[in-house]
């Protein structure tokens, strides 16, 4: 018998601490914390030039190039996906006019320790010796919730 497990139930079944959730204030530090100063590593040789890979989605292999892609670096770049510019550059300004909040008002939609969505620092945090230097919002279903607590009066287009 298979069991259908969701990510907000294995999150509910495993919250983190509010340390691992909280981003840094970027405009109240003047140094780089030690909590996110990582050492330098011998395993990457700066003398070479290293790039995402970018998957063709007009590609008939681009299935395959994107598993590829996610095993050996995690991420990639899309081209030929079909989304006009124009609502790319109007998510690209949300995300602006989210990002420069306040911090004392983005933490108004913190993630939960046993939330999967909302502000903070990627769930993945605590398996790293060092907290990378980044501030997230995760979305996964209707951020409708999220946009009146950080926009009460001004939430629509978000």
């Amino acid at each position: 018998m298979t069991t259908n497990t969701t990510l907000a139930q294995v999150y509910r079944e495993h919250p983190i601490h509010l340390r691992d959730i909280i981003p840094l204030d970027f405009n109240s530090i003047r140094s780089v914390p030690d909590s996110h100063v990582w050492p330098i590593s011998d395993d990457f040789s700066s003398d070479h030039q290293l790039m995402v890979p970018i998957i063709d989605l007009k590609d008939p292999n681009a299935v395959k190039l994107a598993g590829h892609a996610c095993e050996t670096w995690g991420a990639f770049q899309i081209i030929n996906h079909g989304i006009h510019l124009n609502l790319l550059e109007e998510v690209e300004s949300e995300a602006r006019r989210l990002f420069s909040l306040p911090t004392q008002t983005k933490m108004k939609a913190l993630r939960e320790p046993a939330g999967a969505t909302g502000y903070g620092l990627a769930r993945i945090s605590p398996f790293f010796p060092k907290y990378m230097w980044h501030e997230g919002f995760t979305i996964m279903d209707s951020p409708t919730d999220h946009a009146r607590a950080l926009w009460p009066t001004d939430n629509a287009r978000f």
